[in-house]
């Protein structure tokens, strides 16, 4: 005998809104439909949420598909409210990719944040993945992100550096100079 749980219907599992971004409907067709961080990486607990909250907007998904690169379990179905939801995970598709199906409505590409992403990151990831036309795939949503994060914490190093050191200038040699290494101006300033 085989029985599906919905983990909605089970007393005391709350489900957390699905924290999304989606494309503005427009006739520009680009290549990603908008952007899903979800909060773990348990496709079981999170995909319920996922799919209540596209239903209104997208119609009913019957299909997901992932790489299983990202994802530790990828569950073959996932009861979403009362019906069963379609899991399937193909290691050629991108991993920083969900893609969801309706038999219905069609397809949807969503860009897919890793859950430990800092909230900054995320909120510029999902903002780009909303771009109306856009042609960028989400592997390279999430290589431009590593390349901005890297930029940002060097930028906080480099000023963290300059607030512990007073702020002073620097030798060539690495080492500040003091107020009394500058040389005084004419009207007797430093």
């Amino acid at each position: 005998m085989t029985m599906t749980l919905d983990r909605a219907a089970q007393p005391g599992v709350v489900l957390r809104p699905a924290r999304l971004s989606l494309t503005p409907k427009t006739t520009l067709a680009g290549q990603l439909d908008g952007a899903w961080w979800p909060y773990s990486r348990d496709l079981e607990a999170e995909l319920p949420a996922l799919a209540a909250a596209l239903e209104e907007p997208w119609g009913r998904i019957t299909r997901v598909s992932v790489n299983p690169g990202r994802w530790p379990v990828v569950p073959r179905t996932v009861a979403v409210a009362g019906r069963v939801l379609h899991v399937g995970w193909f290691t050629e598709q991108d991993p920083d990719k969900l893609i969801l199906l309706s038999y219905t409505v069609g397809r949807w590409d969503l860009l897919v944040i890793p859950p430990e992403t800092e909230p900054a990151a995320a909120a510029r990831l999902m903002a780009a993945a909303a771009i109306p036309g856009s042609a960028l795939a989400a592997g390279v949503l999430m290589a431009n992100e590593t390349v901005i994060g890297r930029g940002i914490r060097d930028a906080r190093r480099r000023e963290a550096a300059w607030e512990d050191e007073g702020g002073a200038f620097m030798s060539t040699f690495g080492e500040p100079f003091g107020r009394s290494a500058l040389p005084l101006s004419a009207n007797g300033w430093r």
